[in-house]
């Protein structure tokens, strides 16, 4: 995916790694585990803002999912960096509630593409907004742990935080 060079960045710490944020006048544009995602952009090029105040709300409500006293983000979000489909995916992983799993076959069926299970789960792995679009409450149908850009140790400790693994 490419990036503009007008977004702004930081970096804050979390149980499961360092995370990679950065945000858009629009909103938070990713939200990437550095050290392990495939797809985690060079940040070179953007401005170390960690004071923006989206970058800030993020770090925050971050800190309070892991340590258990959030459920929901409140966060203004800017997805505009994908395709029109990555974009109806990654919207669709939004309605996913807290300590609810899915599987591909029904997400693809929420966002009217049934037959479009393979290229679903590529959009899914290419989540630009880790954790807070939340990917990793896809699951195969089987109930198996699939597929997580970050990983599937992060993916089921992301999952034991909301009480499902």
């Amino acid at each position: 995916m490419k990036y503009p060079d007008s977004l702004v960045c930081s970096r804050t710490d979390s149980p499961l790694g360092p995370l990679l944020l950065a945000a858009s006048e629009a909103g938070l544009a990713g939200a990437w585990f550095v050290e392990r995602q495939r797809d985690t952009p060079d940040p070179a090029r953007w401005a170390q803002t960690p004071g923006h105040p989206v970058l800030q709300q993020a770090t925050t409500q971050l800190a309070e999912y892991f340590s258990g006293r959030r459920q929901h983000f409140d966060l203004p979000l800017d997805l505009t960096h994908g395709t029109a489909f990555q974009q109806a995916v990654w919207q669709a992983l939004l309605g996913i509630g807290f300590g609810q799993t899915t599987h591909y076959g029904a997400l693809a069926r929420r966002i009217g593409r049934p037959k479009a299970v393979r290229a679903l789960g590529a959009a899914v792995g290419r989540n630009p907004v880790s954790i807070i679009v939340p990917c990793h409450r896809v699951i195969g149908a089987d109930g198996s742990l699939t597929g997580y850009a970050g990983g599937l140790d992060r993916k089921t400790a992301l999952l034991r935080i909301e009480g499902i693994a």
